[in-house]
């Protein structure tokens, strides 16, 4: 195990009902006016957002509002939120949604007080240093951001999907949990959430670390209780346990508390971004499609970790004569897995053509640092053409 700084002051507020706590909590964090940030009507439809307003109001609690924000968030809706908490004078976040909502208020809360380009921290030429409060109520288990250091957005000139220098500064300074709102989501984003804190685990499980059995066994517990809880959530759409299971394991997976100590990958991420970024696929159902392929990719490098992959989170004999045998199953099952609650399996399932694999590839390149990434196994563009051709 390396050394590790670990730091996760946010706030959690988990449970049936705890939004009626949120007016009060961005009091708590110095909130004077909020602007609250979300999405579509699913959070009108769910109670989520009369929950929340009514709880302001009778704290007091002045608010602006911008929504519409989408999946795969755009600048254009950063741009605008910071204009308006310049204009209403707003010193507080507060988004309301999923991981696409709360990556766009701390892009906002990063910007509002920059005399410069929000995009500047993502692009490398300014560090993160002035940040506004965020809160979180979250409606979506999926993307961890809600406990996350990190923020992804695309920026809409150049169709650049970047995520910006992880910064404890735009940690959430509070998350409001409650599982009851992701009841209503359809069985497509209930599998791609899933998928998506799963994939969270294993940029971290895959490492060429050492001695890191205490990460291990936490990646390991969470992935046994994402492929246990998501089948129950689909059958059943109203199972509370499931779903705060579900919940609970997707802030988890991305707070860093299983990452710590050890070398995190990250490549599937990487690739993933130039995926959606062009077909503007949900996050996890791109995951679904690159990760295994990765998997098989890179499987040769460590053997014996695929194969304890296979034996502790699926179950698999272990062949100890040929454990490469063990390794492939674990991947096999793992995209059986994927296939069971419904998510794509190929490029052409999301709408991508192996003719774009060129261009997805040249596109990456367009990043500072481009290539090459990934720490488990370094790729260039030879490999990341590969691993998508695995993909096809």
């Amino acid at each position: 195990m390396e050394n590790f700084t670990f730091y996760a002051p946010t706030l959690f507020a988990f449970g049936d009902g705890e939004e009626r706590r949120t007016g009060k909590l961005v009091q708590q964090f110095g909130g004077t006016k909020a602007l609250l940030v979300s999405g579509g009507g699913s959070v009108k439809r769910n109670g989520a957002y009369d929950a929340v307003t009514a709880s302001l109001n009778a704290a007091g609690v002045p608010f602006a509002e911008i929504s519409g924000i989408q999946a795969n968030p755009r600048s254009g809706k950063v741009y605008e939120g910071i204009e308006l908490c310049r204009k209403e004078g707003v010193d507080f976040l507060l988004a309301l949604g999923g991981g696409s909502v709360i990556d766009t208020a701390k892009a906002i809360a990063m910007g509002t007080g920059y005399n410069g380009d929000f995009w500047d921290f993502f692009s490398g030429k300014s560090p993160i240093t002035d940040v506004l409060s965020v809160g979180v109520v979250l409606t979506i288990a999926a993307a961890g951001s809600e406990g996350s250091d990190s923020c992804v957005i695309t920026l809409e000139e150049g169709n650049l999907k970047w995520g910006c220098p992880k910064s404890d500064l735009i940690r959430p300074k509070f998350a409001v949990l409650d599982p009851r709102f992701t009841c209503s989501l359809p069985p497509y984003q209930t599998a791609s959430g899933a998928t998506d804190m799963f994939a969270h685990i294993c940029e971290r499980y895959f490492t060429n670390t050492a001695d890191v059995e205490v990460t291990d066994r936490l990646c390991e517990a969470l992935m046994k209780t994402i492929v246990s809880a998501a089948p129950k959530a689909l059958e059943n759409p109203g199972d509370y346990a499931a779903r705060a299971d579900l919940m609970w394991a997707g802030m988890l997976a991305h707070n860093n508390s299983c990452g710590v100590g050890r070398v995190q990958d990250w490549a599937s991420h990487q690739i993933e971004h130039e995926l959606s970024a062009f077909y503007d696929c949900a996050h996890g159902a791109g995951l679904a499609v690159v990760m295994p392929a990765w998997m098989e990719y890179v499987l040769p490098h460590d053997v014996n970790r695929f194969a304890q992959f296979a034996v502790r989170v699926w179950g698999c004999d272990m062949d100890y004569v040929h454990p490469e045998i063990t390794a492939k199953d674990g991947i096999a099952r793992f995209r059986a897995f994927l296939k069971s609650i419904g998510m794509p399996a190929t490029l052409s399932e999301v709408g991508a053509k192996a003719a774009d694999i060129p261009a997805m590839t040249a596109h990456r390149a367009e990043k500072p640092s481009a290539f090459p990434f990934g720490n488990f196994v370094k790729i260039g563009p030879e490999e990341m053409t590969a691993i998508l051709h695995l993909a096809e």
